[in-house]
Order: structure tokens, then sequence, then C-alpha cells
């Protein structure tokens, strides 16, 4: 998914209770599922940061050799103006974009 163009709120937005549990009849499931749909976002953004970052990682043995880049801030900057993972989640929750199951209720 592209993260870049969610339409996730930047400020966390207040909900109602009836919104959230609509879907899973029971408010605690949907906390967890959206919990863990917002660690995997985190991951993936993490790689995705981490992986643009390296192209300017520079090895070197001396502490003082730091070197400023202004795309490698800005690339920074960009990814700390995103919307927060669990913010993403609730907002592809509601949209109906997360898959989830119960294996308890497949097994009869």
């Amino acid at each position: 998914m592209d993260y870049k163009k969610t339409q996730a709120p930047l400020t966390t937005e207040t909900k109602t209770i009836r919104e959230l549990d609509k879907e899973t009849g029971n408010i605690y499931e949907t906390v967890v599922i959206c919990a863990k749909r917002a660690n995997q976002i985190s991951v993936e953004i993490k790689h995705e940061l981490n992986r643009k970052l390296e192209e300017f990682a520079y090895y070197t043995d001396s502490l003082e050799e730091v070197f400023e880049n202004r795309e490698q801030i800005e690339i920074s900057k960009f990814y700390e103006r995103l919307p927060k993972p669990s913010l993403i989640a609730l907002q592809e929750y509601n949209e109906g974009g997360i898959y989830y199951r119960k294996p308890e209720k497949e097994e009869l």
C-alpha cells in the first residue's frame, strides 16, 4: 500500500465506540486488529525509510566526520510528517480494507 497517498488524518480524532465495533461486535477485538495492522504498517515504513537512507550511509571509523545531506534531511522530514501507523490502520479498518479471521470459529 502507498502510505504517502493515504487519507488518514494527521492528528487524533475522537471516534464513537459504535463506529469501531460495527464489524466485530466487540471493541476489544477491533482494537487488537487495528493494533496488529499498525505494527505491520510501522515495520513496512521503517524498512522503506532505512532502504532510502542507506543510499546516504557513509562507513567511516571516525565519529568526527559527519556529513549533512539536504536530500537525506528532506526524506527524514517527509516520513516524520506521515500519519501515525495507528491512524492509518484505523482508516483502513473504517474503509473495510483490513482482512482478519477468527480461527476458533473456523474449527467448528
